[in-house]
């Protein structure tokens, strides 16, 4: 095993051969939701979450290791690669201490130190690093005097060397890292207005340690100074950090060398380190506050998109609006588009009673379930008139309010002229309201993850990671819920494991020409797509009325003879499977001797389990175990709440400091973290996840400012 592997082995906990197989799976090309089901022996189950941290671990321990192998190439290509500084280049655990070691080596720019050194000064300085009392030092300056060289007397001598010393000092990396310790530990990250913008108030004269601020904090800070409003700098005690250096190079018995020493340590402190140690701690700080944001987006992303479907209902889908009016359309059970229209009800002088009529015609035309509006503007006269429509169905028609984010991106975007190029954009946002509450999943997977707004400062974080990381949970979440092969869109279908966006369109084409897929196999048809392809995607494609029984399970394939025969073995038949009849099934798989078929099948007893599981429930999904969404039939405004009122919400962001909760009044409710829960939480995601539906007390509103506030405690 490498040192990288034994590395990460000892990061994760994992036992050796686990760690090692993972590397080799990832290795060979394997995608992470393949490796997570279906090599579940040779990982030890470890989750698609650790799997992605494994792999991220892994790719920056290998860039590591190549910039390891640069430095000592480089250093070795000057003749200066003693034992010492390659054990030093070995053991450099971050590239910061990497970089530390190779910096003295580093080619420079002109810097007075070099003008020193082109002076003939360097023996000079190292005369006076020696600290002997014996040096009498201006009578060894006097010895470099040279007009010709620029040194025009002792002191101008005195002043070259002390640059060179200056620099010695900062280029050595034990130096650096001490006084980057001691800053993290004592100084403070302070903020001064440099023009006014209520937004950052409270950062118009703010300090705070560097080791304690919060993430969210340096995020702002960081937009702040970005918009010209902020001044940000660290804040520490500059004779404290020079006397740590004195510590560290200064001898006490050292007479008027140790002087000179002092005070080039005193400048190598102010001029050189100090600035250089600021710009790594405050992109240190960014790092992990962009690290936890990420983090935090990509756990909203994944509660969000694994929101319960709204099944086999008909949706009426409205697009607020005021002058251009409410965009409408009518969505079947399976997303299909029976009508549009645009009503005019969110003005004063609008014909309500017109337009009321108008959506009641369209709700028994199409016999329409639910009505899914969307939060943007106008939403609150949209709640109040579509409650006041569906007030006359007795409670059988009602309403959501979903998120709208991203909407307006997906209408305008090529793929949505593709699917409806006979609506304008305006009607392809109220469809897609509607089939967001249909199938979330399947319908925000068609939009830039970064763009359906459950973040927090999303927009300042590293994008390239952001994406990546985004990426990788609408990754994870379509192919934990698996996907129609009949019916799956091809911006679905592209997240499915192995499928790039040119296959899925392939898979749509084979479909449109040949018909529905009968078998899993059918896809090895689709152009572009071979065998190591549907390895890895085969399992999370199902077939609900196909020829073979076990399509329409998340039964690999591969695994097709072990299925059978762990069925045989118990007394049932693929017809059992299909007609639900596996009464008994999973007591009667303990009693029975499966050796043979693990060493036939290659396969362990967690396949064995998850075999079962599956047959047991084909075409399972697993959203519509959780709880259903929030459905209303009445709307309430801001004016009507009232504190210690109990109200019902649905949350919609969760963040660091809290998170904000529909009420149903069309502004969101905070609810800061100290309200949530009467034990003491670190973070809110320890108690609360996007889409949770909670009973909440109002414990404070501000009409005027539009602001509510909410607690979870005592309700």
């Amino acid at each position: 095993m490498d040192k990288i592997t034994q590395d990460l082995c000892a990061e994760f906990k994992m036992k050796p051969e686990h760690a090692e197989n993972i590397v080799k799976l990832l290795d060979d090309g394997n995608t992470i939701p393949f490796i997570a089901r279906y090599r579940k022996e040779m990982t030890g189950a470890t989750d698609d979450q650790t799997l992605r941290k494994f792999a991220d671990k892994l790719e920056a321990a290998r860039a590591l290791d190549e910039r390891r192998a640069d430095v000592a190439r480089l250093i070795e290509e000057q003749g200066k690669l003693t034992g010492e500084i390659e054990k030093a280049i070995a053991g450099a655990k971050s590239l910061t201490e990497l970089e530390d070691i190779y910096r003295p080596f580093r080619p420079k720019r002109r810097t007075r130190a070099t003008i020193a050194r082109e002076k003939g000064l360097e023996p000079l300085a190292n005369i006076i690093l020696l600290q002997s009392a014996k040096t009498d030092v201006l009578k060894e300056a006097a010895r470099y005097i040279d007009e010709e060289k620029g040194v025009a007397n002792a002191e101008e001598a005195l002043s070259g060397a002390r640059d060179i010393i200056a620099e010695i000092i900062s280029d050595d990396a034990e130096n650096r890292k001490a006084v980057r310790a001691k800053t993290y530990a004592e100084a403070f990250v302070s903020t001064k207005m440099k023009k006014e913008n209520k937004t950052y108030e409270m950062y118009y004269d703010f300090s705070e340690p560097v080791n304690k601020i919060a993430n969210h904090r340096i995020l702002a800070m960081n937009r702040g100074e970005k918009e010209g409003v902020l001044t940000v700098k660290l804040n520490c005690d500059e004779s404290v950090m020079c006397e740590l250096l004195n510590g560290r190079i200064v001898s006490e018995n050292g007479g008027e060398s140790a002087k000179i020493v002092r005070e080039a340590a005193e400048d190598s402190y102010s001029r050189l380190i100090a600035p250089s140690v600021e710009t790594e701690i405050r992109n240190l700080l960014t790092e992990r506050a962009e690290e936890k944001a990420i983090d935090l987006f990509a756990v909203n992303l994944k509660n969000l998109l694994m929101q319960p479907p709204v099944k086999n209902r008909v949706v009426l889908g409205v697009d607020p609006g005021y002058r251009t009016g409410c965009k409408l359309a009518v969505v079947d059970g399976t997303g299909k588009v029976l009508e549009t229209s645009v009503g005019y009800f969110t003005l004063p002088h609008h014909d309500k009673e017109k337009a009321k009529k108008q959506m009641t015609d369209m709700i028994e035309r199409n016999n329409v379930d639910v009505i899914s509006i969307g939060n943007g503007t106008a939403t609150g006269e949209s709640e109040e008139f579509v409650s006041d429509v569906i007030s006359q169905f007795g409670g059988r028609v009602k309403y959501m309010v979903v998120s709208e984010a991203g909407a307006s991106v997906y209408s305008a975007s090529k793929l949505a002229a593709e699917e409806f190029p006979q609506f304008d954009v305006s009607l392809r946002s109220a469809v897609s309201i509607a089939r967001r509450l249909q199938d979330p999943l399947a319908e925000l997977v068609k939009i830039e993850p970064k763009a359906i707004g459950v973040g927090q400062y999303q927009h300042d974080c590293n994008q390239k990671k952001l994406e990546s990381a985004l990426d990788g949970v609408v990754e994870e979440c379509v192919n934990r819920v698996g996907v129609d092969l009949n019916t799956a869109s091809g911006a679905l279908l592209e997240h499915i494991a192995g499928v790039s966006g040119a296959v899925a369109k392939n898979i749509v084409k084979y479909r449109e020409e040949n018909g529905a897929f009968k078998r899993r196999r059918e896809l090895l048809k689709v152009s572009k797509l071979g065998e190591k392809t549907f390895l890895q995607c085969a399992g999370f494609m199902r077939i609900s009325d196909g020829e073979e029984v076990l399509d329409n399970t998340n039964v690999h394939p591969e695994s097709y003879g072990a299925a059978k025969e762990i069925l045989a073995k118990c007394g049932y038949t693929k017809e059992d499977v299909k007609k639900g009849k596996l009464i008994g099934f999973r007591e009667k798989v303990k009693t029975v001797n499966l050796d043979d078929v693990k060493e036939k099948y290659n396969i362990g007893q967690m396949s064995i389990d998850d075999i079962v599981t599956t047959l047991l429930k084909p075409g399972r999904d697993e959203r519509d175990e959780l709880p259903k969404p929030l459905l209303r039939t009445g709307a309430m405004s801001i004016e009507n709440l009232k504190e210690g009122m109990i109200v019902e919400g649905c949350v919609r962001n969760v963040i660091d400091f809290g998170a904000f909760i529909d009420i149903g009044v069309h502004q969101d409710a905070l609810c800061h973290i100290s309200k949530i829960c009467d034990r003491y939480i670190k973070h809110p995601t320890e108690a609360l996840s996007v889409g949770d539906v909670v009973k909440v007390k109002i414990i404070g509103v501000d009409v005027e400012k539009k602001r509510i506030s909410v607690s979870m405690r005592d309700v």
